[in-house]
């Protein structure tokens, strides 16, 4: 099973070594927010020059704050920093809170904006330049770094037409909060439909802990992920997937029950699982017994 892991550190060499393990460790991936480090890219190329094969990717970076063709440049350079294949573009247009509420930037029309920004970032970095206008944005100009590999781009998407340019126009989809019922009955079907043939990435991340007492542990991920359950977008997927907040949709159990819920996601589609780690009681031991389940099965 393709299984990642989330990226970060409090320090570049953290990061790096952070890299390193998880690729001894048989990890496919990890997986960088937008605000590790205050911008990941720089400490994923590093990461990335530093390990042979392990995908790094974002999941996921704000459209809104930066232009498509300025959002391709940068890319490129990551991936021509790493100097191997394996970066991979986690994009996503966050949510008002974030996009007006700190940033005091616009936020309406996110479906034609993601739409867009999309087609001119795909185009960009598929063929090296790039001539559109749209209603929304435009972009007339040239990739500035050469690519030797190609650099997949994902989509965070959950509502039907962010799925759908997910599948049309990207290279497939990155969720958060999508658990196997969402996943099979809403993400892959939609996703595959607008892909006409393709077989789109369906990178499925949720919190997962191994631990006995799963009441002890769905406490702790309620008041840990609380805030996803009031972004609209979260819930609606939280909806659809039957959970009543997010408590209801991570992975929790011991190690018996947790495998057969991450391959519960893989039947219903998933082509990845990234699985976020979250303690419970003894951090430290609860750590590293998530974390031996999860390599056990990545080598799977």
């Amino acid at each position: 099973m393709r299984i990642g892991l989330s990226g970060g550190g409090a320090s570049v060499t953290r990061i790096i070594e952070q890299a390193k393990e998880a690729e001894r460790d048989g990890f496919a991936s990890l997986w960088y927010p937008s605000a590790m480090g205050g911008d990941p890219l720089v400490a994923m190329a590093l990461a990335g020059r530093e390990t042979t094969a392990i995908e790094l990717g974002t999941a996921v970076l704000q459209t809104y704050p930066c232009h498509p063709l300025l959002m391709a440049n940068r890319a490129a350079a990551t991936a021509f920093a790493m100097g191997r294949p394996g970066f991979t573009l986690g994009i996503g247009p966050s949510h008002v809170p974030v996009i007006e509420g700190m940033y005091g930037l616009a936020s309406d029309r996110p479906g034609q904006h993601t739409e867009e920004y999309t087609t001119i970032l795909v185009t960009a970095l598929r063929d090296g330049q790039v001539d559109f206008a749209g209603e929304l944005l435009s972009a007339r100009g040239r990739r500035a770094v050469a690519l030797d590999a190609p650099v997949p781009v994902l989509l965070g998407a959950l509502a039907p037409r962010m799925l759908r340019v997910a599948g049309a126009v990207a290279d497939g989809t990155v969720t958060w909060m999508a658990n196997a019922r969402a996943v099979g009955d809403h993400i892959v079907p939609k996703l595959r439909a607008a892909a006409s043939g393709r077989e789109p990435r369906v990178v499925v991340g949720l919190p997962v802990v191994v631990h006995d007492d799963v009441a002890e542990a769905r406490a702790e991920a309620a008041a840990q992920f609380a805030m996803y359950g009031g972004l609209p977008n979260y819930r609606r997927v939280l909806d659809i997937g039957g959970a009543a907040g997010p408590a209801d949709a991570v992975i929790v159990g011991d190690e018996e029950s947790v495998t057969r819920q991450v391959r519960a996601l893989f039947d219903a589609g998933a082509t990845d699982f990234w699985a976020a780690p979250f303690p419970v009681g003894d951090r430290s031991a609860s750590r590293a017994r998530t974390r031996a389940l999860l390599a056990s099965l990545a080598a799977t």
